[in-house]
């Protein structure tokens, strides 16, 4: 699923790199940035860490209109000089507010969440490696990725959390390491020994304690066992007396280079002792998913820390991340489930996602209709089979019904209660008109809302019970489109006969002209009659309905509604389908830098602009 979300940033340098967080950001497929004046760039992800929680984006400076105007641009300042009861300020734009700043002092320099783990990102413990400069200055969600200042309006922080009334914030020298390696590189690199560590539990004692190793991992290689004790890493000192303490002793044993030799120092049950490892390169806890339309899901390879975490001897196969509720996938028996592994498909073993695409366009191919193919999956220690029909989607277009005939009103069942109120006997039977539609049958024939119909053509309308709606219009289908009917009822409490020539039923919405853009991302039809009555719009009034409208994309990002009436296109006014469809390959064609729609929303019409970023389509 798309969606789409606010969050705040600073921009540090005249090349227009900006740095927010890895969860405003990281995962953005399409950037906008709103300066403080109101002007709005677009921009480019160069990288995002998720251990961190940081994100680098460069704004399309040369798409400015003024290319001259300058660039505000932040400076760093040392958070290692900040000191609690300094006065600080956190900027950035809550809740989506063009801009705010709030004032407070910093009252912790080494904040970390009181739960170990709780706040992960694609699989990171971010606390981890990060101690929050914790503040009082206010801060509410769209705060994130923005600055945390001093007094001289330097940077000593990214604001990241809120715990209670306090906020976090990433200190800055850590920021600016991992920013300035994001925008040489486009990702962090990380070593890995497998060692997992915790503060000392002897007060006297100084070191930190080995509290497990990775199977086959370096530290394994190396022979640590738990309860071993470290004091000096790669020849630097290092002490954990609170979990505070941990980060620091983290970023130091991740920054050093894989593959380099550490001489790690220490003491097994009081005796000294020396170990020797090759620091190992970390993948991410998690790869990146990629969807499976077809199958109705996503899915990720392993890597090697999801593979050990899935106690899985290696990482063949691939693992399902999401599940599309009444997908393929969904609907099979047994259904998929995030976390299954997804091992052998039609008799052939699957390694990884680039194995299950193949082999998925091979199926495919050619076929206009889902294959029931047979997928062997593993959950847990059981191993699965089941059958899953993938391939192209089904027409959604639903058949055509015959021509049917229509009276043009809606109606009401007459209950026994709905009668006793009305002074009916209670053994009435029929309907109350509850609508009468504009240019039919009904209206020509002299019906009116509030009539009461008992007979059709003599026959009694059986109905008295809510679930009776259908009983009268099933009546009505059954006599041809051009038949006339006598209907016979109350009007007022006076006898009521009516004869009525009835008609054609017009197109319900499922026939009539419908196309799905998929350049702007929504969907449009052409008007019913339904709409028409709905709208109160007249029978000459141009334009399309608005069927369905994707979330974040370019069309709901220029604010287009589900329901919207879109009238024109730059002008042009729009009456068909094939109208807006002549119309938009102009645009696409000429790749404007924005495309006007005027649409109409209740009693009110507007003028949205579309700004696809054609570079990215």
């Amino acid at each position: 699923m798309k969606s789409r979300s606010t969050g705040s940033g600073v921009i540090i340098n005249k090349e227009g790199i900006v740095i927010t967080n890895h969860h405003v950001a990281g995962k953005a497929t399409r950037l906008t940035c709103r300066l403080y004046n109101g002007e709005e760039i677009m921009a480019d992800l160069v990288g995002a860490d998720a251990m961190t929680d940081l994100a680098v984006l460069k704004l399309r400076l040369e798409e400015r209109k003024n290319l001259a105007a300058n660039l505000e641009v932040a400076k760093f300042g040392n958070s290692d000089e900040v000191k609690v009861g300094d006065i600080c300020y956190a900027m950035g734009s809550p809740a989506g507010l063009s801009q705010s700043i709030t004032r407070g002092i910093v009252s912790n320099l080494a904040m970390i969440s009181p739960f170990r783990g709780s706040f992960r990102l694609d699989g990171e413990n971010v606390g981890e490696l990060v101690r929050w400069l914790g503040h009082d200055a206010i801060i509410f969600p769209g705060n994130s990725g923005g600055p945390l200042v001093d007094i001289k309006g330097r940077i000593i922080g990214i604001n990241e959390v809120g715990i209670g009334s306090l906020g976090g914030a990433i200190p800055s020298n850590l920021a600016k390491k991992i920013a300035d390696e994001l925008t040489e590189h486009g990702f962090i690199t990380r070593s890995w020994t497998g060692l997992e560590c915790q503060p000392v539990f002897e007060e006297q004692k100084k070191g930190i304690i080995i509290a497990g190793i990775i199977k086959d991992s370096p530290g394994e290689k190396a022979g640590f066992l738990p309860g071993d004790r470290i004091v000096k890493y790669n020849g630097h000192r290092v002490d954990a007396q609170i979990p505070e303490d941990l980060p620091l002793f983290n970023q130091l044993s991740s920054s050093v280079k894989p593959g380099e030799k550490i001489k790690i120092d220490g003491f097994r049950n009081g005796i000294k002792q020396t170990w020797h490892l090759s620091a190992q390169h970390r993948e991410a806890a998690f790869s990146k998913e990629e969807e499976l339309n077809s199958w109705g899901i996503t899915v990720r390879n392993f890597t090697l820390m999801s593979s050990l975490e899935a106690r899985r001897e290696n990482s063949d196969g691939v693992q399902v991340h999401s599940v599309g509720r009444g997908g393929p996938s969904f609907s099979a028996k047994p259904a998929m489930m995030p976390g299954d592994v997804i091992t052998m498909v039609k008799g052939e073993s699957i390694r990884n996602v680039k194995e299950l695409l193949d082999l998925t366009r091979k199926i495919t191919r050619g076929k206009n209709k889902p294959v029931s193919t047979l997928v062997k999956f593993e959950r847990n220690l059981a191993q699965y089979l089941t059958v899953i029909k993938i391939g192209p989607e089904p027409d959604e277009n639903q058949p055509l019904e015959a021509w049917k005939p229509w009276l043009g009103i809606s109606t009401q069942v007459l209950t026994k209660e709905l009668s006793h109120a009305l002074g009916l006997p209670s053994s009435t039977r029929g309907i109350r008109v509850a609508q009468v539609f504009p240019d039919t049958p009904a209206q020509d024939g002299g019906l009116q809302a509030g009539d009461l119909l008992f007979r059709v053509d003599g026959q009694i309308i059986t109905a008295s019970r809510p679930e009776d709606a259908e009983v009268f219009s099933n009546m009505i289908k059954q006599y041809k489109t051009d038949a006339s009917i006598s209907l016979s009822g109350l009007r007022e409490g006076k006898p009521l006969d009516l004869n009525i020539s009835l008609t054609k039923r017009p197109p319900p919405s499922n026939e009539l002209p419908k196309l799905k853009d998929e350049t702007f991302e929504f969907s449009l039809r052409e008007i019913s009659f339904a709409d028409r009555v709905n709208a109160r719009l007249s029978d000459n009034h141009a334009g399309i309905i608005v069927d369905n409208v994707e979330p974040a994309g370019w069309a709901a990002l220029s604010g287009l509604r589900q329901g919207d009436f879109l009238l024109e296109i730059e002008k042009q006014p729009i009456k068909s389908i094939e109208e807006y469809k002549e119309m938009i390959e102009k645009q696409i064609t000429a790749q404007k830098e924005k495309i006007i729609f005027f649409v109409r929303r209740g009693i009110h019409t507007m003028y949205l602009e579309v700004q696809p970023d054609w570079d990215k389509s």
